[in-house]
């Protein structure tokens, strides 16, 4: 990310600092990752030596990024509608076709992330990061020092996203990123060859096929014994949806191999 990125707080603050005859103002163009100083003015506003225009419609839930002579959403529309998406917390979430991808309720997806690498102790270890997204698994196990991560994201339009977000780890350095299905991709993977694995799927309506007995019985198979293993489920309400899913996934994992319980909003396994 080397463009500056709006939302609509920042935009507010630069126009306010602009009528209200102040020079200057400090604020962030990436999405609370620094500050910065920019120049307002009531035609444009300064920043490294370029004067950018205000935009006449600055929508609340967009970030906007520069793109040739204009602001543009961060937003594609492929087969779906894939968007970032700013949150008080300043690491932003995303959304396919409305459907918030990222937990912002009560906490920063970022340090939500956080808490949930910490389960699995990353230090040293060998780690399946099955559905990337914007790569906030990745980056704390990165930060964790993990010594390799596997990361497969299967839509384009979200590995373009994260090229975009400066909260978004960059790839390399024990990083890879593979744009593929692991649904398909995990029968590639040799037995026994990571320490630990992150599974961070849609929603069971979207992606039914990452929550089979099938396929939880290849991630035990790639698994090392004793490894652990995180699985978001979230916590879909039973009354309205009439299932009770993390205990269905709790049983699917028992299973394919795994000691398996409750944890948060999803489930922490360890294969036996």
């Amino acid at each position: 990310m080397t463009g500056p990125l709006l939302t609509q707080k920042v935009h507010e603050a630069l126009r306010t600092a602009a009528r209200a005859g102040a020079p200057r103002v400090e604020c962030s163009l990436d999405l609370d990752r620094s500050r910065t100083t920019v120049e307002a003015g009531l035609a444009g506003w300064s920043w490294k030596g370029r004067l950018y225009p205000y935009l006449d419609t600055c929508r609340d839930r967009t970030i906007y990024h520069w793109v040739g002579e204009s602001f543009q959403p961060v937003a594609r529309f492929t087969t779906s509608l894939i968007k970032l998406v700013p949150t008080e917390w300043g690491p932003p979430t995303f959304e396919i076709d409305g459907i918030k991808m990222l937990p912002t309720a009560h906490v920063s997806p970022y340090a939500d992330a956080e808490r949930k690498v910490g389960l699995i102790q990353p230090r040293g270890k060998v780690i399946l990061d099955t559905c990337g997204g914007l790569g906030y698994f990745a980056a704390w196990c990165l930060r964790g020092q993990a010594r390799q991560v596997l990361s497969y994201e299967k839509t384009a339009d979200v590995i373009w996203l994260r090229s975009l977000n400066p909260w978004s780890p960059e790839v390399g350095g024990g990083l890879t990123l593979t744009e593929g299905d692991i649904a398909d991709q995990i029968v590639t993977l040799p037995g026994d060859s990571v320490d630990a694995i992150l599974h961070d799927p849609p929603r069971f309506g979207i992606a039914g096929e990452l929550y089979s007995q099938v396929f939880y019985d290849q991630l035990a198979r790639v698994l090392k014994r004793k490894g652990k293993m995180f699985h978001y489920t979230g916590a879909p309400n039973k009354l309205t949806s009439g299932r009770d899913l993390p205990n269905e996934v709790v049983k699917r994992l028992r299973l394919a191999g795994f000691v398996a319980e409750l944890n948060g909003d999803g489930v922490l396994a360890v294969k036996k």
